[in-house]
C-alpha cells in the first residue's frame, strides 16, 4: 500500500517514523532532511548511471581511470544462471541496483549454492526505490555481479573507506570495520580530511582506536573530488589492497538521510555544507525554458 503513495508524503512519513522528528522540507536545515529535499527536487539522469554498480564502471574508467575498477568476473540478470563452477574459491557477489544483498565466499566448497541462488532471486525482484524513495535506483536493470574477492595486507576482510563530499569537496571519512565479520563488532568512525578522528556517531559503535594516516589518504580524497565535481552532494567509496585504491560506488543519500548523528550539532553542520541553491537555481531555469517552449 505504502507504494502507491507520492513520494512526499512518504517520506514526511518515513522520516517521522526512523528519526521521531518532523521533517522541514520548506527551510531544511540538517543533514537529513536536506537529503529528503534532494530526493525530490535534484533528479538528473545520469544520476541512474552513476549509482548502478554495473553501468557506473564505464564512467569510472573514463573519468580516472579502469586500474582502479574491481576486477569483475561475471554478471547475470538471473541468479539461475550464475556459473558457480567459473568462479573461484573465493569471490564477492552482489546486485548492482541495491546495498544488502552482499555474500562474501571466502570457501566455494562451504557455500550453499541452492540458499544463494535463491538469495540472489528475490533480490533481484526488489526495487531499492520504494523504501527510501531515493529515484535514481527506481528504472536500473537488476543484476548479480561476481567480484574478485579483495583483502587487505594482513588477509583480513577489508576496511571501507566512505568520502562524504559537498559540491565536490571532500571533508569527512568514514571507516567501517568488521562489516561483513560477523564474529567481530561492525564499527564506523568518522575523521575529518586532515585525519583526525572526530566524536560522530550515528546509530552505529565506534571503534576505540584511532587509525594510523594511510598513505593513500591524498590519492583518495583527490580522486573523491574528481568523481563528485557538479555534485551538491555525494558518498565516493573505496578500498585499499594490493598498494593501491579501487573504487566502491557512488551514493547520493546516505542510509537514505535517516541517520540522526550524535552530537546533534553534527546534523546541522553538515547539513551546511549542502547548498541547495544551485539546485533551486536549476529547476528555476529549467522551468522557464519549459514555459517559453509552450
Amino acid at each position: 500500500m505504502l507504494k502507491i503513495l507520492p513520494d512526499k508524503v512518504y517520506l514526511k512519513l518515513q522520516y517521522k517514523y526512523t528519526t521521531g522528528k518532523k521533517l522541514n522540507l520548506k527551510e531544511p536545515k540538517t543533514y537529513g532532511e536536506k537529503l529528503q529535499w534532494l530526493k525530490l527536487h535534484d533528479r538528473k539522469s545520469y544520476y541512474t548511471t552513476l549509482v548502478d554498480k554495473y553501468e557506473v564502471r564505464e564512467y569510472i574508467k573514463n573519468k580516472i581511470g579502469e586500474k582502479y575498477l574491481v576486477p569483475i568476473l561475471g554478471h547475470w540478470d538471473n541468479a539461475e544462471n550464475i556459473d558457480f563452477e567459473k568462479l573461484p574459491q573465493k569471490f564477492v557477489l552482489k546486485c548492482n541496483h541495491d546495498s544488502k544483498s552482499v555474500i562474501v565466499c571466502h570457501d566455494k566448497d562451504s557455500l550453499n549454492i541452492k540458499d544463494t541462488i535463491n538469495h540472489f532471486k528475490k533480490k533481484l525482484k526488489n526495487n531499492a526505490f520504494y523504501y527510501g524513495r531515493e529515484w535514481p535506483y527506481k528504472n536500473i536493470k537488476p543484476l548479480v555481479i561476481a567480484e574478485e574477492m579483495l583483502v587487505d595486507e594482513t588477509g583480513n576482510d577489508l576496511k571501507d573507506y566512505k568520502v562524504m563530499c559537498f559540491n565536490g569537496e571532500p571533508k569527512l571519512i568514514q571507516i567501517h570495520k568488521e562489516r561483513f565479520n560477523e564474529n567481530e563488532e561492525y564499527t564506523i568512525d568518522y575523521y575529518d580530511i586532515n585525519w583526525n578522528k572526530t566524536n560522530i556517531t550515528a546509530n552505529t559503535t565506534c571503534s576505540k582506536e584511532e587509525m594510523d594516516k594511510p598513505e593513500f589518504l591524498e590519492e583518495m580524497l583527490y580522486l573523491s573530488k574528481k568523481l563528485s565535481q557538479d555534485l551538491p552532494q555525494a558518498r565516493i567509496d573505496w578500498y585499499y589492497a594490493n598498494n593501491q585504491l579501487y573504487f566502491g560506488e557512488i551514493t547520493f543519500f546516505d542510509a537514505s538521510g535517516y541517520d540522526v548523528f550524535d552530537p546533534s550539532e553534527w546534523n546541522y553542520r553538515l547539513g551546511s555544507w549542502i547548498d541547495l541553491s544551485i539546485i533551486k537555481k536549476e529547476n528555476y531555469l529549467s522551468q522557464s525554458i519549459n514555459e517559453n517552449r509552450g
